[in-house]
């Protein structure tokens, strides 16, 4: 009876694994418990209270951690809570250590005191870790999580590596995919490509008619595309939008007219500060009516003089879009304190609300 207990609990405990295997994160076996009794926190020096607790800053290239190269976790140094991964670790020459990327459920960002960085704190204890800074190129995911060693612990181990997107485990999903079962099949679609997707949904989620912008990629061959691969230029894909809408609300063409306010139709393969094809202008049309609509307003605009360059936006038929990760979508809404939001995404939106305030909906009417 002993023995078939046993068995029973070890079948139990294996399937439990497998239903969460999608959320949990593989560590090293070695890691503390995770303290979550503020009274029980692992005591810290002077040193590191005045950073993790007072907000402080160590001097660059003074860290245990800025140059380590080991496989490993880093883990919280006040409550143990797992952070960072070190196959997510670069060097930035900075002389602080440098992620891209975060373990989930380790990080959050919150809004700096100084009124335009962006904070990033241990998510189970609220320590002071360092700051966030976003589009400056060192890699692929054009991420920097730039941490104190002082709020850190390495310890050291091989995690299992991560899985790359595919179709059977990823947050990239056909568009079908994403949005069966929602009713959509009732509204009209639209497919832009203006820069980074966080300017272009945040501008159309305003327009009324419109029921749901998301972001993701389009315009290339490649299946299952990631972020990582797309933002490398690895793909033909560019970032983009796939806007459903009532058309008894809003009309295509308000929405193209909308398109060529909310970016700069005349960079070719980039917006401002963004690079690349993948950050291209594009119209993905639909049907010949979209498409007779698009090639009716770009001449028009051309023929304006609003730009002094030509219009380069691609005009090119709708094949497939891939939904973006989970993160990506209502980023705009969800990290308002981001210095790339504050300094390239809010001004776009702001120009679009106020050259059509007579057709935003109603909760962003001023």
């Amino acid at each position: 009876m002993k023995q078939l207990s046993v068995l029973i609990a070890l079948l139990l405990l294996v399937l439990f694994n497998a239903c969460a295997q999608k959320s949990q994160v593989s560590h090293p076996t070695n890691l503390p418990p995770v303290i979550t009794d503020p009274a029980k926190y692992n005591k810290l020096t002077a040193n590191e209270a005045g950073i993790i607790l007072h907000k402080g800053t160590e001097r660059a290239f003074t860290g245990d951690y800025y140059n380590t190269k080991k496989e490993g976790i880093y883990i919280c140094k006040q409550c143990n809570n797992p952070l960072f991964r070190s196959s997510d670790k670069f060097d930035s020459g900075t002389g602080w250590p440098s992620f891209d990327d975060y373990i989930p459920g380790g990080v959050e960002e919150v809004p700096d005191a100084d009124g335009y960085r962006t904070e990033i704190v241990c998510a189970n204890c609220g320590g002071h870790l360092g700051h966030v800074f976003m589009n400056e190129g060192f890699t692929d995911k054009q991420t920097r999580h730039c941490a104190n060693s002082a709020s850190l612990q390495f310890i050291q181990g091989k995690p299992l590596s991560k899985k790359t997107a595919r179709n059977e485990n990823s947050e990239v999903q056909r568009i079908s995919d994403y949005i069966a079962g929602q009713g959509y099949e009732k509204y009209a679609v639209a497919t832009f490509a203006g820069g980074c997707f966080w300017c272009t949904e945040a501008a159309f989620e305003r327009i009324q008619g419109v029921v749901d912008v998301i972001s993701g990629y389009s315009g290339g061959k490649e299946k299952y595309p990631t972020y990582e691969q797309v933002g490398g230029g690895r793909t033909d894909h560019a970032e983009a939008i796939q806007i459903y809408f009532d058309p008894a609300q809003v009309s295509f063409e308000t929405l193209l007219d909308v398109f060529f306010v909310a970016h700069d139709p005349t960079q070719l393969n980039r917006q401002g500060p963004d690079v690349g094809r993948q950050y291209r202008s594009a119209i993905f049309y639909q049907n010949e009516e979209q498409k007779k609509a698009a090639e009716t307003a770009m001449k028009k605009l051309g023929d304006s003089g609003q730009f002094s360059d030509p219009i380069v936006t691609e005009l090119k038929p709708y094949t497939e879009f891939w939904t973006a990760e989970g993160y990506h979508q209502d980023y705009y809404p969800n990290h308002p304190e981001n210095p790339y939001v504050q300094r390239v995404s809010k001004p776009k939106v702001e120009k679009v609300e106020k050259k059509f305030a007579a057709i935003l909906k109603a909760e962003y009417r001023k």
